[in-house]
Formats: C-alpha cells, sequence, structure tokens
C-alpha cells in the first residue's frame, strides 16, 4: 500500500512537471526574437499572406489562447503540424526517436564499461601509481567535452585512419528491410550482421564521444564507493576466507557499492540524450537532436514544442524508474 501511495504520488509529481515544461516553453518561444511566419514566406508576400499563415497556425491569438487550444489538442494526441515539414509534429517526433535512443544506449553501455573497469581498477591497485593513472584519465575525461572528443575521434578514425564511418546513420547501399526505426535492435534479431557491423561503424564515435565523459563520472564515484565498502566486515571476512582481493572487490564489495551509482547513471543518462543535440549534428547523425537544431534555426514552433516534451517525459519517465529499481535493490528501503 506504501509502495502504490508511493508511486501515485511520483506520478501527480511527475504531471504537474510536464506541464510546468510545457507553460514555460510554450511561453519562451514565442517571447523570444523571430517571426516564423516571416521565414516562410518569399519575399514578395503580401501583408494578406501573413494573416492568413497566422491564422491558419494560430498565432493571431494570445499566448494564453494558443496555449489552451495546443494543450487540449495534445491531450487528444496531436501535437500539431510542423512549419517547416508540413508534417504532423508526433509523427516526426517518434520517427526520430529510435535512433537517438540507439545511440543513448550504445553510449550507456560504452560508459558504464568504461567507467567499472576504471573503478575496479583503481580500486584494486589503490594507494598506487595505477590509481594516481585512473584519476589523470578521469580529470581528462571529465574535462573535455564531448563535442571536442567528437572532434578528435572523427580526426583521428575518420581522416588519419579512415576506420569508422563519420557521418550518416547507415550507408545508402545498402539493402534496408527494416519494418520499424530501431535499426540495430531489428538487424541483430534478423540476424542480418552486415547491417550490424555497418550501423556501428557509423554509431560507434558519436557514442564514444558521448560516453567519454560519462565513464568518467561514473568511474570516479564508483571507486569512492568501492574504496569505502572494501574495508568494511563482511570484505575482511572474506579475505580471511582466502579469497583474492579482485574476487573481494567484484563478489563482496561491488554489489553494494554500485547502488550509489545507479542513481547517478540514470540521472546522467537523461543527460546524456540531451547531449546528443550537438554530437548528431557533428555526426550528421540521423536522429531526434539533429531534428531539434532544424527546428530553431527554422523557428519551427510545434516541432520544438514536441521535442522538448519528448525529452521532458524520457527524463521523468527515467528518474522514475530508477527511483523505483534503487527501492527495489536496496533491502533498507524494500523492507522499510
Amino acid at each position: 500500500m506504501l509502495v502504490l501511495r508511493s508511486l501515485i504520488a511520483r506520478l501527480v509529481t511527475t504531471a504537474v512537471t510536464l506541464f510546468g515544461v510545457a507553460v514555460i516553453v510554450f511561453v519562451v518561444i514565442r517571447v523570444v526574437p523571430g517571426n516564423p511566419i516571416a521565414m516562410m514566406l518569399p519575399p514578395g508576400a503580401t501583408e494578406a499572406d501573413i494573416e492568413r499563415l497566422k491564422t491558419l497556425y494560430g498565432l493571431d491569438k494570445s499566448i494564453a489562447e494558443q496555449f489552451a487550444i495546443w494543450l487540449a489538442a495534445v491531450l487528444h494526441g496531436d501535437f500539431g503540424t510542423s512549419i517547416s515539414t508540413r508534417q504532423p509534429v508526433l509523427s516526426l517526433v517518434l520517427n526520430r526517436l529510435p535512433a537517438t535512443l540507439e545511440l543513448s544506449i550504445l553510449a550507456l553501455l560504452i560508459a558504464v564499461a568504461l567507467g567499472l573497469a576504471l573503478a575496479v581498477l583503481g580500486t584494486r591497485f589503490r594507494d598506487r601509481k595505477t590509481e594516481a593513472g585512473v584519476d589523470i584519465v578521469n580529470g581528462i575525461g571529465l574535462s573535455v567535452p564531448d563535442f571536442l572528443w567528437g572532434l578528435l575521434l572523427i580526426l583521428l578514425f575518420g581522416v588519419l585512419w579512415p576506420v569508422f564511418s563519420i557521418s550518416g546513420r547507415v550507408s545508402p547501399r545498402l539493402e534496408l528491410p527494416f519494418v520499424s526505426q530501431f535499426y540495430l535492435f531489428e538487424s541483430l534479431l534478423r540476424l542480418r550482421f552486415d547491417l550490424t557491423r555497418d550501423l556501428l561503424g557509423h554509431m560507434i564515435m558519436p557514442a564514444l564521444a558521448l560516453a567519454l565523459p560519462l565513464a568518467a563520472i561514473i568511474a570516479q564515484v564508483l571507486k569512492q564507493s568501492l574504496k569505502e565498502t572494501v574495508n568494511l566486515d563482511y570484505a575482511v571476512l572474506a579475505r580471511t576466507k582466502g579469497y583474492k582481493e579482485t574476487r573481494v572487490i567484484l563478489a563482496e564489495a561491488l554489489p553494494n557499492a554500485v547502488l550509489p551509482t545507479l542513481t547517478l547513471v540514470g540521472v546522467q543518462f537523461t543527460f546524456l540524450i540531451g547531449g546528443t543535440v550537438i554530437i548528431e549534428r557533428l555526426f550528421s547523425y540521423e536522429g531526434l537532436g539533429n531534428m531539434a537544431i532544424d527546428a530553431v534555426i527554422n523557428r519551427d514552433l510545434p516541432l520544438i514544442q514536441g521535442i522538448v516534451i519528448l525529452f521532458a517525459v524520457i527524463f521523468t519517465v527515467v528518474n522514475l524508474a530508477v527511483d523505483m529499481s534503487y527501492a527495489l535493490l536496496n533491502p533498507k528501503l524494500r523492507h522499510a
């Protein structure tokens, strides 16, 4: 009963948060300078043409009236029509979302693997030069932003040593028998490993650019947590039983030390999805972030609103899932 009450409270909080985000985004993008209608019309357009398009997109009404109309439509699943492409916003956003999710998930997996390896390595050889080296690597990873990692990877593996593709999502010469936009997952399910290799060849550099700063954060937090747990009683008892230090870290300390890192990974994952905006543009990756930049450049108000609301939904859903997972994995919270 307590868990259900807590879940309902979180859902209510989530709804209020999404409403607040919708209000802020709706107002801000309409008060900033720039006229989306003027960008749509040719130089010789008349005032009548401008007024006609304003009426068509509802921009002739007050901001409060526009928001009420938009919110009523959203509650019925209609996020409006894109000004620049003349297509439904919801279909445009959902069509690009899988590409961004696949890129973000791949980046998260790389970040967790690298962060875990560095944390275990630094803990296993703590108070030695190896730990100092891990701290230096973490410092570099935290200091360099993802877009600079992207530029460096393009220079190394796209120009000097052309191993990976530097633009696009998949080679246009390949036959694409996909029924969904989740190309990578579907290629694995269909056992089309030729497509999988090509997709990974396009994704590995942007995913790695996104993963490196996150890996440094994970390694730093997890190493500190591991160094605290390896000296607790159960770890000392495991050593007295003859367990090697690596086994003590992996089997005894890691399951308890990983809980604080779980919350960090969940929160950082949402920021990682937001960070795809610049990376997707840099690698010409056909995802939601690339579309967001085009929408801002074209002052496509309905499309901007749809993308921001989707990011807000992902953020709140991931945070809710992380909180529930933390409660399930933490015995103190589970039995409270």
